[in-house]
């Protein structure tokens, strides 16, 4: 299947029942497909000799074995170089032992992954309160085994003043991409924690997909090589984009969300307030579930107070619709 900058909806058989207009908040259990942690051994053993092995993604002249770019504080990978201006230090290579390349998980054009967020785009401002707020400890996430918010936790306390801004600068500066291809769907194939996230298993068969989001790289080889490029497929419930879009604009209580109003036009983001078009739905999902859950703080409490009367399945249905939109 080929990358896409957008995204394509793809329509099966009709599964998931109407939302409920105004449902009370419940107190449903952590959606852990949102919240991917990996098993002590995973049920697929690493290739021998794969750190050695030559890699090469498409579009790029550039050959790198694994060993290479596998380290957080090295020069991170940089396979399409032209598609972005030059990295400042501490998005490129970080600094040892405790900062991380901001490019390692970020990547360097800053369209993240779904384990992370997508940074480019947003605002100076905006970026540098939410490193505040990690640092803080008003973004914990709901997961506390969770790598991905305990490494930004452990980051954004050991970042200086002038590395954060220097980071912030180059991610606001950076035009927003999207590789997420949405796809409802009935069934889904089984997966397996690759990481900090999801990835088909090989040889699996396929399961109900129920009220989740499952989100893998069309090609995991190309995801581990830290691809900046990788497509993914977001499989979500049959009549959750129309959902998520009844949702997004409505403008009567209880949820009362009219997201455009903060968020702008086609949700693309406005002034400080960040895109939701085009991002992740494994990350839109646990943006959502923690401000509701507490685990998330900050935004002036406008959040904690939107999210209070959706239920998780109002969830899936919003990430599934702007994750459908272009950025």
């Amino acid at each position: 299947m080929r990358p896409s900058s957008g995204h394509r909806l793809a329509s099966a058989a009709v599964l998931s029942s109407l939302l409920l207009a105004g449902a009370p908040r419940l107190r449903a259990e952590l959606p852990a497909w949102a919240y991917p942690v990996a098993p002590a051994l995973s049920p697929v053993a690493p290739e021998p000799g794969a750190e050695d092995r030559p890699r090469t993604v498409p579009g790029s002249t550039l050959t790198l074995t694994r060993r290479q770019f596998e380290a957080h504080v090295l020069p991170e990978p940089d396979w399409h170089p032209e598609e972005h201006p030059p990295m400042p230090p501490v998005v490129r290579m970080g600094r040892e032992p405790q900062v991380w390349a901001c490019a390692y998980c970020h990547l360097p054009n800053g369209a993240g992954r779904p384990e992370n967020a997508s940074l480019a785009g947003l605002s100076r401002a905006y970026i540098l309160q939410q490193l505040e707020e990690f640092r803080a400890g008003r973004r914990q996430g709901s997961e506390p085994r969770r790598g991905p918010q305990n490494a930004m936790i452990a980051i954004a306390k050991a970042l200086t003043r002038a590395e954060a801004e220097a980071a912030a600068a180059y991610f606001a500066s950076l035009t927003p991409a999207t590789f997420i291809t949405v796809i409802e769907q009935d069934s889904v194939p089984q997966t397996y924690v690759a990481g900090a996230m999801l990835a088909v298993l090989p040889g699996g068969a396929a399961e109900p997909l129920g009220d989740r989001i499952i989100e893998v790289p069309e090609s995991l080889e190309r995801a581990e090589n830290r691809d900046s490029r990788t497509p993914y497929l977001a499989f979500v419930p049959v009549g959750s984009v129309r959902r998520g879009e009844a949702l997004a604009r409505r403008t009567t209580a209880p949820t009362n969300l009219a997201c455009g109003a903060c968020h702008g036009p086609g949700l693309r983001g406005q002034a400080d307030f960040p895109r939701l078009a085009g991002r992740s739905p494994s990350y839109l999902m646990r943006q959502l579930y923690d401000y509701r859950a507490g685990t998330r703080t900050g935004a002036g409490g406008l959040m904690q107070g939107v999210t209070a009367h959706l239920t998780t399945a109002d969830m899936v249905d919003l990430a599934a619709y702007l994750a459908s939109l272009s950025p």
